[in-house]
């Protein structure tokens, strides 16, 4: 299959382009314009802003892709409060403009596959405990909003037959492939690493760390998208969690790297924020449905990826 991975060079645009790269898939990353990445060797690379309709239409065109991962997008929920129209833009109307884009081919091509990655954080902080697709999602923030506005445009398009799709949404990436890890600042595990190497005092966590999520290794993740993207079919929109299935708290996540790097990490503890104190995925449609389950997804085998990729020498930064 020929693959166009939109926001490809990033944390998991890399995995996922290595994954499809294995399995023997052609594949094209699209990037805004990005100078510090590169994509993995036998990758092909075009440069569009998601934004640009004029643009995206015309890597469509040209590249005749049988399918499409699309991940190009913004994902800080803070920062979304303060800008809610660039989320809203990027993450919502870049998605529009790639479906545009599909819409002007359709005549000429076979009905493309498209897997487009949303996130957990959809599903908001009112429910509790395993998480499953048929929850009502409840967003609270514009990242959130904009994120399910754009699986509903997906799947409106998707049941005209114009393309096959599937919505996945992941909980905590994390780990690292081919040397690129994380380097999210808001996400606990780089804050850790940045504390064992000193760029950070302390890491900082809510209440007593007793907080439970679920964490799911990136090459899992990438796995899950390349499954799903052989299963997509014309008419039809499915919508798989992908996760580890297995919660750990923020305690144990930072005890766990302590061990494996051999260093005692600074804590500092804020008050304990309103929030769910358990959220894991349930993944039981991902493995019936796709035939997917996570490989990777034990916390030290993360910590151990995600710490060997931070400390090596001229590090990969991939946001």
């Amino acid at each position: 299959m020929d693959v166009l991975v939109t926001g490809g060079l990033g944390f998991l645009g890399h995995a996922v382009t290595v994954d499809l790269l294995a399995a023997g898939h052609e594949v094209t990353v699209m990037t805004r314009g990005r100078t510090d990445a590169k994509p993995p060797a036998g990758a092909d690379l075009v440069t569009g802003d998601i934004r640009d309709r004029d643009r995206v239409a015309d890597i469509v065109k040209t590249g005749e892709y049988d399918g499409v991962v699309h991940l190009a997008a913004l994902t800080s929920g803070r920062d979304s409060h303060a800008d809610p129209l660039t989320y809203f833009d990027v993450n919502t109307g870049g998605t529009l403009n790639l479906l545009m884009a599909l819409d002007a081919v359709r005549d000429h091509r076979p009905p493309a596959s498209l897997v487009f990655a949303s996130t957990n954080i959809v599903y908001g902080s009112q429910h509790a405990g395993a998480l499953s697709e048929d929850l009502d999602p409840h967003p609270e923030s514009p990242y959130a909003a904009s994120k399910l506005a754009a699986e509903q445009l997906v799947a409106a398009y998707a049941f005209t037959g114009a393309i096959g799709a599937v919505t996945v949404r992941p909980f905590n990436i994390a780990g690292a492939v081919d040397g690129v890890g994380d380097t999210d600042p808001a996400r606990i595990i780089p804050n850790i690493f940045r504390a064992i190497t000193g760029q950070l005092p302390h890491v900082t966590v809510n209440g007593d760390g007793s907080a439970v999520r679920d964490f799911v290794h990136v090459a899992d993740v990438a796995g899950a998208l390349r499954v799903a993207l052989s299963t997509c079919v014309p008419g039809r929109h499915n919508i798989f969690n992908i996760g580890s299935g297995v919660g750990v708290s923020m305690a144990e996540v930072i005890a766990t790297a302590e061990r494996r790097a051999g260093v005692a990490i600074a804590i500092k503890h804020n008050p304990p924020k309103s929030e769910p104190p358990y959220l894991t995925a349930d993944v039981a449609q991902a493995r019936a449905q796709l035939g997917w389950s996570p490989k990777r997804s034990d916390l030290s085998r993360i910590i151990d990826d995600a710490w060997a990729a931070w400390r090596k020498p001229g590090r990969v930064s991939a946001m």
